[in-house]
């Protein structure tokens, strides 16, 4: 989830903070038979197995933060901090820091704040969080300071648990090195050719990590030429990617290679993030955390130095090219294309796709007659207007209307917690204009039909502009 209450201008950094990122996939079976530069497959299966029960341990703790626990997790993310140098980035990870607890709100930081919110207890700092601001794992500015924030509780095990914490320590850094946070909303990603041929540079890219030499380079051109495919078929596809990958990827990719103790550890993780990413229910939001690490592990394979150009070149598949050498036709053929990706089981992905898309259409149908034709309550979005959601479950309606089940809105008249679905209206920029959840029985009511709306003290509901419709107006 994500946080609330800033200016239009911190709305990008808030969406990125969405999820524990915690491994919940068995080990796919088609690590069977291969090694992983010297990790032995044995190995490389007892490492993703051991991944796989991180999740479990996280949901086992209390939501009330232990401020020794805290305090020791703390520690543990300046040490990796200290270890790295600044080597991977030019500065150090880790600055000013804070877990949040998502229902109290209760706050353990590793410093003091700018207008004395917080207060020292031992080695950190506790108090609590404004109920406007959501909490979430991002970076935001408060209390006078910009901060990494992270939802407590996290992983006790300490490879996921790190790559969180380094994966959000990116964002509060990302601006000073020249790699500012952009989002974008990928809704063609939720098409069946999007999803295929995002699906098959996949595996190109997972059997690029898995091999060498000559045989790396030629998935790796593989990879790169069913990227330039599908982008073929989608105005703004390039762009409206590469916002995400330079943003999430890049984040991702740093927590995976902090968090690995090797570089055979770190291959291993980033092949294993690209085969978790096939199981998020929609890519539209969530393809970058897996494409991120696989392109930066497959970059750092290379030998090259690439991190000082990326934000220059903005673009992880030019990188990619640039560091092997591989020219991509232009443009790619459907033939070229298809020729390529029958030596990745290519007819497997399309039936599957076919069979996901008719579901999805029955659910683009629903959603458009629950939010856009039917009665709906209208949010409109002012300058504090932030909202926090889980990225791995959007669903596109089309480039302009996205739909976010179980998210939380805010703005100047108030909060609302949405426990079903809303739809979020943009502009051509992509700049959010409004939002429609279901509309209520009547004016009176503060709930609706998966919705929860607190209002701030003069703002009340009023008739909207159809018959049926409501909206927020000032008193």
């Amino acid at each position: 989830m994500i946080r609330a209450a800033w200016p239009q201008r911190q709305r990008a950094a808030s969406r990125r903070a969405v999820t524990r990122h915690l491994v919940t996939a068995p080990v796919p079976p088609r690590l069977s038979g291969v090694q992983l530069r010297g990790l032995t497959v044995r190995r490389a299966r007892v490492l993703l197995l051991l991944l796989a029960g991180c999740a479990a341990s996280a949901d086992a703790q209390t939501n009330a933060i232990d401020p020794d626990l805290a305090a020791g997790y703390i520690r543990d993310l300046q040490a990796t901090s200290d270890a790295d140098a600044g080597r991977l980035w030019g500065v150090p990870l880790c600055g000013p820091f804070f877990f949040v607890d998502p229902e109290t709100h209760a706050v353990v930081a590793n410093q003091a704040d700018a207008e004395g919110k917080l207060k020292p207890q031992g080695s950190v700092f506790t108090g609590t969080l404004p109920p406007e601001v959501s909490p979430a794992n991002t970076a935001i500015n408060w209390a006078g300071v910009h901060w990494t924030m992270v939802m407590w509780p996290v992983s006790q095990f300490r490879q996921p648990r790190r790559r969180l914490l380094a994966h959000e320590c990116f964002h509060r850094i990302q601006d000073s090195i020249g790699l500012p946070g952009r989002d974008a909303i990928n809704s063609h990603l939720d098409s069946m050719a999007g999803r295929t041929w995002l699906q098959l540079e996949w595996r190109a890219l997972e059997r690029a990590l898995r091999q060498r030499g000559k045989d790396r380079r030629v998935a790796a051109a593989d990879a790169l030429l069913f990227r330039a495919y599908r982008r073929s078929l989608f105005p703004d596809a390039a762009e409206r990617e590469n916002a995400l990958e330079m943003n999430e990827g890049l984040a991702e990719y740093t927590g995976v290679k902090i968090s690995a103790s090797t570089p055979e550890e770190f291959a291993v993780l980033a092949d294993f993030a690209v085969r978790q990413g096939t199981a998020n229910a929609t890519f539209v939001r969530s393809f970058a955390y897996a494409s991120g690490p696989a392109y930066g592990a497959l970059l750092d394979l290379s030998g090259k130095p690439w991190r000082p150009r990326a934000k220059e070149v903005k673009d992880l598949g030019q990188l990619l090219a640039a560091a092997y050498s591989i020219r991509v036709p232009s443009p790619v053929t459907k033939m070229q294309a298809e020729a390529r990706a029958a030596e990745y089981n290519a007819d497997e992905v399309f039936a599957a796709e076919q069979r996901r898309d008719r579901v999805r259409q029955q659910r683009v149908a629903d959603a458009r007659k629950k939010l856009i034709d039917g009665p709906v309550l209208v949010l409109p979005v002012g300058n504090s207007f932030n909202y926090s959601y889980d990225p791995n479950t959007v669903v596109a309606i089309d480039s302009n209307n996205t739909v976010y089940p179980r998210c939380r809105l805010t703005d100047e008249w108030g909060i609302l917690d949405v426990s079903g679905s809303a739809l979020l209206i943009r502009d051509a920029a992509g700049k959010v204009q409004r939002a429609h959840v279901p509309a209520p029985a009547s004016a009176a009511d503060s709930k609706g039909d998966g919705w929860t709306l607190t209002l701030n003290p003069g703002w009340r509901l009023v008739a909207g502009e159809r018959a049926g419709d409501l909206t927020i107006s000032k008193q």
